[in-house]
């Protein structure tokens, strides 16, 4: 199918972080696009602005009826009468994952999976190969704050794609270059266990072309099953690994560190955002950078002007008083890592975590995990389960979680009790946690604590 002849596109779903950055591809391509999404939010509302309808009814004389693709997410239920409009009418319907599959193949596809961190690393990768000269496009699962989009535009045939395990997406893909960053179990409402998510993961390697490159971090579960191609292995400090950071120094908020690359030390790269677990990322982006030839200096050039991901590690409010950084973690691993580096950072304040759980079955899977990680702050504020496409299931509440949370305080409330919670507290490090819509509470805490 050759995408560059739809015309006419409508999305189900559009406000999706996914689907929206497909449906700025068919507009920057000259399609005509519009679409669906529940209710408004800050990125429908850009959408808008750049010339895409959207509608929040789900009525089907409110939708277009002559139209070449209608994409439609996972995420759309069974009884939206607009999916099943298009789909009884025989539309030319095709999840977003299909769509993605046929450009990873029209394209020099870099694909990056991993239970945690490719946004970033996709978004890494994007940036060092835009602002090199080196070019690509890019579908992003979050709004990168250098280009204030999830999708980049290039004329070359280079394309970064954040490579999903939800749903399987990530086996439409058809990578020329792959990168791994963690294979944890999540998402067990899909697979079912850990062993089908490492199965998962050693079928999406199976899709890497035969002269390619598989970029993935160091002691993998599926180290020892993957299949025969180039591999380059990563970490933050196992000496092991082809390539690590071998020093780094926190400085302003940022990292200044050195690359152990195949037994040669590089020094003095930088990164001006916060997250010792963003030095990692940046050591699979810079890998993948290497293979294509792009200059040591290049790289650390964009490195050092890599602004990050809204809602990754996104410091808010940062004065003498108060700290504020919002972050999407919705994983315990997420958890530990994002915790302990503000920990590194701040060793002397008192952090106060507000975590908003996302999906009943994840809440129900891991709230061991979640209490034990959470508990590396002083102060834990839960919010309700953010159901997403879940409908509530018998017993699981924050309350899993809170039972076992062994912070010095620690509170259950509603999401609307919070800013009147927060009124009266001695707050000096705050940070937001969490991939539901913790975010819509961002910006009334941050005028609540500047005022």
């Amino acid at each position: 199918m050759n995408l560059k002849e739809i015309k006419k596109i409508y999305f189900l779903g559009i406000g999706g972080i996914g689907m929206s950055a497909l449906a700025r591809y068919f507009k920057s391509i000259g399609a005509e696009v519009s679409g669906y999404d529940r209710t408004p939010t800050a990125l429908t509302d850009q959408l808008k602005t750049e010339g895409i309808d959207v509608i929040f009814e789900d009525k089907v004389d409110l939708m277009p009826k002559e139209l070449d693709m209608v994409v439609y997410t996972p995420a759309i239920p069974k009884d939206h009468k607009g999916f099943n409009f298009y789909k009884d009418n025989n539309y030319n319907l095709k999840k977003r994952s299909e769509v993605l599959g046929i450009i990873s193949a029209d394209n020099f596809a870099i694909c990056v999976a991993g239970s945690h961190g490719k946004t970033t690393v996709s978004a890494m990768i994007a940036h060092i190969l835009t602002d090199s000269g080196y070019g690509c496009s890019a579908f992003l699962g979050g709004i990168a704050t250098n280009y204030n989009s999830n999708y980049i535009k290039h004329a070359n045939d280079v394309v970064v794609i954040e490579a999903d395990e939800f749903d399987r997406s990530f086996h439409r893909l058809s990578p020329d270059m792959a990168v791994i960053t963690a294979v944890d179990t999540d998402h067990l409402d899909i697979y079912g266990s850990k062993e089908k998510i490492e199965e998962a993961f050693i079928e999406f390697t199976e899709k890497i072309a035969e002269d390619g490159l598989l970029v993935i971090k160091q002691s993998s579960p599926i180290e020892d099953r993957l299949p025969t191609l180039d591999k380059a292995f990563y970490s933050l400090s196992d000496e092991n690994a082809d390539v690590y950071c071998s020093k780094y120094w926190v400085v302003d908020g940022g990292y200044v560190f050195n690359i152990m690359y195949y037994g040669k030390e590089l020094i003095a790269f930088r990164l001006n955002i916060g997250g010792f677990h963003n030095i990692e990322n940046a050591l699979a982006a810079f890998t993948i950078a290497k293979e294509l030839k792009i200059s040591n200096e290049n790289i650390k050039t964009a490195l050092a002007s890599f602004k990050g991901i809204k809602r990754r590690f996104e410091t808010i409010v940062k004065n003498d008083k108060v700290v504020f950084i919002d972050d999407y973690a919705h994983h315990p691993e997420e958890i530990r890592v994002f915790l302990a580096s503000v920990r590194e950072m701040y060793p002397d304040k008192k952090i106060t975590a507000i975590f908003q759980p996302h999906l009943f079955s994840r809440t129900k899977d891991l709230a061991d995990g979640f209490a034990e990680q959470l508990s590396i702050a002083d102060e834990v504020i839960l919010l309700d389960i953010y159901p997403a496409r879940e409908l509530p299931m018998e017993g699981v509440t924050s309350a899993l979680i809170y039972d076992k949370v062994t912070s010095k305080s620690k509170l259950n409330i509603k999401k609307d009790e919070l800013l009147d919670t927060l009124k009266g507290k001695q707050l000096e490090i705050v940070v937001t946690i969490g991939a539901g819509d913790i975010d819509k509470l961002v910006q009334p805490i941050k005028e609540l604590i500047t005022k």
